[in-house]
């Protein structure tokens, strides 16, 4: 007899990755939609489900898929509904309920919904760096800054199912204004966007202006420009990743003392530019904890493929 499969769907501000999983955790098919093309829900429900029924297709897996998880900014995993992201475009103001609509339009297949992060963290535990611990945080680093709690092996979801927004903890007092609405966010200032806001607000402000800088003559700088600057020696290219490591740094350090995780596991394109950002991060962490756990929480990147790992950690929530 076949065995049963399930869908995992990873929904981020810029593209959704899906995936078709077995039992075992092999994906199976794969593709990427874009989710910033659209600025209605309507319309981007539309078009994932119109790229899942070919995608179930090639991996040969009609009438197989017993349920779909997914992994969303804002994901309610008590409601299945995402609300208020402020980094996607259809889901910035108000309540989408996203599971409904793609039940809907898969002719009934259950859906179930979380945050993004706390997705990657069920990646992390079951196929990942967290494999046999039942204490770690899992910090997601892109368009925004994410985080995953396991507490004694469990989720933290809180009464509201919105529990764990890290990324919106206070770095900066009445520091950069945050997608959110909020001022200071840690978001503000290690995410993707944060680091390129970084740069391109130390150019503005005349930072090394007698300096040569590969950043210099950028229109938009993207984190990207600031990785590759910084690989290739630039001096404030690598200061802003010490900036930005720094930062987080200090945040990981209070992050410790509300959960005394086993370790703090750093996952997302950001995390990509661990050459630079490891060593200032592990630095400010232990020189602001608490004595008590100083040099004892291990500082850990995820091994898994960015797109792997949140779409197991989404297609768990359906297994």
């Amino acid at each position: 007899m076949a065995k049963d499969l399930v869908l995992g769907i990873d929904v981020g501000g810029q593209t959704t990755k899906c995936g078709v999983v077995d039992a075992e955790g092999n994906i199976l098919a794969q593709c990427v939609i874009r989710s910033d093309d659209h600025t209605d829900a309507t319309e981007f429900v539309d078009s994932l489900s119109d790229a899942l029924h070919p995608l179930i297709e090639k991996a040969g897996a009609e009438g197989r898929i017993k349920g779909i998880g997914m992994g969303a900014p804002n994901g309610n995993y008590y409601t299945g509904e995402i609300e208020n992201a402020p980094n996607v475009a259809w889901a910035r103001n108000g309540r989408v309920p996203i599971a409904k609509m793609l039940q809907e339009r898969m002719n009934g297949i259950p859906v179930t919904l979380t945050n993004d992060a706390n997705a990657a963290a069920m990646g992390e535990m079951l196929y990942g760096a967290a494999r046999g611990m039942k204490n770690f945080i899992v910090i997601t680093l892109g368009t925004g800054v994410g985080s995953g709690i396991v507490i004694d092996g469990k989720v933290v979801y809180g009464h509201d199912g919105f529990a764990g927004e890290l990324g919106h903890t206070c770095a900066i007092r009445d520091g950069r204004l945050c997608g959110c609405g909020k001022r200071g966010c840690l978001e503000a200032y290690t995410s993707a966007t944060g680091v390129a806001r970084t740069a391109q607000e130390w150019l503005e402000a005349g930072e090394d202006k007698d300096a040569p800088s590969l950043l210099r003559n950028n229109v938009k700088i993207t984190s990207k420009d600031v990785y590759d600057a910084a690989r290739q020696g630039d001096n404030l290219a690598l200061r802003v990743f010490e900036y930005t490591g720094r930062i987080l740094g200090e945040s990981l350090a209070d992050f410790i003392a509300f959960s005394a995780p086993e370790a703090i596991i750093l996952f997302g394109g950001l995390a990509r530019a661990r050459e630079f950002l490891e060593e200032p991060i592990r630095k400010a962490m232990n020189d602001n904890v608490v004595s008590l756990w100083r040099n004892k929480v291990m500082l850990l990147f995820s091994p898994l493929k960015e797109s792997d790992a949140a779409i197991l950690g989404a297609a768990a929530l359906a297994l």
